[in-house]
């Protein structure tokens, strides 16, 4: 019974709060360098096109 009430008090690792707040800051960066990541991805790609071309 000891062991269960140990259980129940212990407050170690993430909670939900916590982890719906770096979800909510991740949908944040996405938001705010959307256009960055879709042009270095656009431009990764690109050079993986031209380069499995030219194989």
């Amino acid at each position: 019974m000891k062991n269960l009430k140990n259980f129940i008090k212990n407050e170690d690792g993430m909670g939900t709060v916590e982890v719906v707040l770096i979800l909510v800051v991740l949908i944040a960066l996405v938001a705010l360098f959307k256009g960055t990541i879709t042009n270095v991805l656009n431009t990764v790609l690109e050079k993986i096109r031209n380069n499995a071309n030219t194989i």
